[in-house]
Order: structure tokens, then C-alpha cells, then sequence
């Protein structure tokens, strides 16, 4: 069952075609991967998904509905998270309040509740939210640093608290936007098995990423990009033979 559709999408910065009438479609319950050489147009189709950009053409739907032009914080609250390709975490935080402010926005309160923190509704509402933020940290393995600062992480747990603060809006669609991007080989394998349980929970994981040994180990379809301009879509064996995607990016060595 298709989750997310992109059907024609291209976007126009003044004279630059960034993305240029892709057509993809995301199923409920698997893994995909978008690869290509830098500048591709890859950070750019998860921001045209994610709201942050508006298609000049073309339409992006959502568990069938239109997202078009929707504000991120719309998308984000109906069921689409991300992390980025630059750390944005609250260093001098806590491990857990960093995914807190990602579970407050799906607090059930209105205004008046917010401000009148002592009564049991609003108490009962922090409650859920915490014990979500927990189980989100102990889907990447964080619920024992709780209570630590963010920069006292090492890199990779950096990576994915990011990756807990995203699973707190509980989102249908996870985008990782280069997840693996400066880890050890040890921090990628842990990472792999992670984001593996996380689709097996029932989160749906669309993914950015330059390693191809971690993409080709993870993914169960890969879609490449070259030029803003889609030129495959497959299992991971497909593209890997791919002619057009061999002499685009993965170099001539790697059907071998």
C-alpha cells in the first residue's frame, strides 16, 4: 500500500531545476533509500516533502491526501518526521528533554490547560509524554543517558538521540537524511539493526545516505537520482547492475 506519493514533482529555484518531474512512491512498511552524487537533488526531495519548500510543479500525497504546499509543522503533525544531515540538537539539555520537545507537539491540551499546569489533566498529559519520551530513547538504545547532557554524547548517540526526538511526533514516515554520516563502522552496524526494528515497530523509514554498503545492506528498494532527474528504482541487486546508475555513481567497479 502506497504512504507517500510524489507524482511529477519539480522544483525552480529562478533559473536551476533542482528536482525535475520525479515521479515515487513510498510503501507502507518498507525501507528506501535515495541515492546520488552530491548535489542530485536528494535533501532537496525531502524538503519538498517535509514542507520546507513548495513544488513548482507537480503534487506529494500523504496516506492519499495532498501535502503540497502544507506548512512543515502540519506535515510534522500529520505523521511525517525527519532528522537532518547537521546535528540540531539542545546541547546543554538533557538527553530526555530533547525528545520531550519533540513529544510535546503531540500534547492533547489546549492553551488554558498549558498555562494551569496543576491540574490533573495537564499532569496526567505529561505524564504519557514522558513515559513516550523513555520509550522512544530505549528504541535507540539512549533510556539509561536520560538524564545526561546532549553534548556529552559521543557522535553516533548524537545521531540517534536526533533519531528519538523524530520517533517522539510518532510518525508514519521517518526521513533520515544521512544517518550514517560520520560514524565507525561499529556505530553504523548499531544503527543498522536500529532503524531495522524501528520499520519492524510499524514506522515507515525513507532514507538519504552515501554509504553504499549501508544502503545496500538496509534497504529493501533503492531510487537514484542524477541531475535533479530520477534514473532508477529497484531492489537493492537491480540498481546495483543498473547500466545508468553504474555510470552515474556507483562507478564502473561496482557491479563486479
Amino acid at each position: 500500500m502506497s504512504l507517500l506519493m510524489l507524482e511529477n514533482t519539480t522544483i525552480r529555484f529562478g533559473g536551476l531545476v533542482a528536482v525535475n518531474s520525479v515521479s515515487l512512491e513510498i510503501h507502507e512498511g518498507e525501507i528506501l533509500a535515495l541515492i546520488g552524487p552530491n548535489g542530485a537533488g536528494k535533501s532537496t526531495i525531502f524538503n519538498l516533502i517535509t514542507g520546507i519548500y513548495p513544488p513548482t510543479e507537480g503534487n506529494i500525497s500523504f496516506k492519499g491526501k495532498s501535502i503540497a504546499g502544507l506548512s512543515p509543522s502540519v506535515i510534522a503533525a500529520g505523521g511525517v518526521a525527519r532528522t537532518f544531515q547537521n546535528i540540531r540538537l539542545f546541547g546543554e539539555q538533557t538527553v530526555l528533554d530533547n525528545v520531550l520537545i519533540g513529544a510535546h507537539t503531540r500534547g492533547n491540551w489546549d492553551l488554558t490547560g498549558a498555562l494551569l499546569q496543576f491540574l490533573p489533566s495537564v499532569r496526567r498529559e505529561e505524564g504519557r509524554l514522558l513515559e513516550l519520551a523513555i520509550h522512544c530513547l530505549s528504541q535507540v538504545g539512549l533510556a539509561r543517558k536520560a538524564y545526561e547532557p546532549a553534548c556529552s554524547l559521543p557522535y553516533g548517540e548524537q545521531r540517534r538521540l536526533e533519531i528519538a526526538r523524530a520517533l517522539a511526533i510518532e510518525p508514519a514516515l521517518l526521513l533520515l537524511d544521512e544517518p550514517a554520516a560520520g560514524m565507525n563502522p561499529h556505530e553504523k552496524q548499531t544503527l543498522l539493526e536500529m532503524v531495522r526494528s524501528i520499520r519492524d515497530s510499524g514506522v515507515t523509514v525513507f532514507l538519504v545516505e552515501h554509504d553504499m554498503k549501508f544502503v545496500m545492506g538496509i534497504s529493501d528498494r533503492i531510487a537514484v537520482l542524477d541531475y535533479g532527474s530520477k534514473i532508477a528504482d529497484g531492489r537493492p541487486e537491480e540498481v546495483r547492475a543498473n547500466p545508468a546508475v553504474i555510470e552515474a555513481y556507483l562507478g564502473k567497479g561496482a557491479a563486479q
